[in-house]
C-alpha cells in the first residue's frame, strides 16, 4: 500500500462518524488539464442523515430526481458538492449504503502538490500555504472542485481519495461542528474532527 493508492469503495460504506475521523490525513487528489493537485485532509465534519438536524437530508422522507441531495441516497464513495452563499462550493464525501443519506464535509486541508496552481485558482498574488485550503469554500476553489464533479466516484480519474498519511488516533480531536446554531442541541454534538497542532484548520483548535 502506498500513499497514492485509492481508497476502495467499501471504505465509504462504514459509519459516517468513523469515516469522518478516518479521513484525517488522507489525500484528496484532483487531476486537472494543467496538472495534479493534492492536499492532505486536516478537518472534517460528519452529517448523519434524517436524524441529524444539521444534515441536508434532515426530515426528508424521499428524494426528487432533480434535488441537490439526490446523490446522498446512493452508495457511499461519491462526491456531494453544493453551493453556499450563491458562489462557493463545498465538497462532501457520501457515506453509508444506498438509502442512508449521510455525508462528511471536508473543511480544511494541507497542500501537498500544486501549490502554485492552487494559488492561481484562488486569485492570490503569491503562494500562502496556510491560507490556501483553510475553509470548505477555499478548498474547493484551490482544488478546482466545482459542481461538474457532483456525483463523481471517488476512486476515478478526475477526483479521488487516497490512503495518504493517516493521522494516529491520539493526534485527532473531536469538537462541535461549526456554524450550525440553527440545529438546536445537535450543534453541540462532537462530530467535527481536526488534527491536533495543525496550522491548516478553518478554526484554530484549542485543547
Amino acid at each position: 500500500m502506498t500513499p497514492w493508492d485509492r481508497l476502495p469503495p467499501a471504505w465509504y460504506l462504514r459509519d459516517t462518524v468513523t469515516v469522518a475521523r478516518d479521513l484525517i490525513g488522507r489525500y484528496l487528489v484532483r487531476e486537472t488539464p494543467r496538472g495534479r493537485l493534492c492536499c492532505r485532509i486536516t478537518e472534517t465534519e460528519a452529517y448523519c442523515g434524517p436524524g441529524d438536524p444539521a444534515c441536508h437530508s434532515h426530515k426528508k422522507a424521499s428524494r426528487s430526481r432533480e434535488g441537490r441531495t439526490n446523490v446522498m441516497y446512493r452508495d457511499g464513495g461519491l462526491a456531494y458538492i453544493y453551493l453556499i452563499y450563491g458562489m462557493y462550493c463545498c465538497f462532501n464525501v457520501v457515506t453509508r449504503p444506498q438509502g442512508e443519506p449521510e455525508a462528511v464535509l471536508v473543511r480544511s486541508a494541507q497542500p501537498v502538490l500544486g501549490q502554485e496552481q492552487m494559488a492561481e485558482n484562488r486569485r492570490m498574488d503569491q503562494v500562502k500555504e496556510k491560507a490556501l485550503l483553510t475553509g470548505p469554500g477555499k478548498l474547493c476553489m484551490a482544488m478546482d472542485i466545482g459542481r461538474e464533479l457532483y456525483g463523481e466516484a471517488l476512486w476515478g480519474d478526475r477526483l479521488w481519495l487516497a490512503w495518504g498519511e493517516p493521522a494516529t488516533p491520539s493526534a485527532i480531536a473531536a469538537t462541535p461542528r461549526i456554524n450550525i446554531d440553527y440545529a438546536g442541541e445537535a450543534a453541540a454534538w462532537p462530530w467535527r474532527f481536526v488534527e491536533k497542532g495543525s496550522r491548516f484548520l478553518s478554526v484554530k483548535y484549542r485543547e
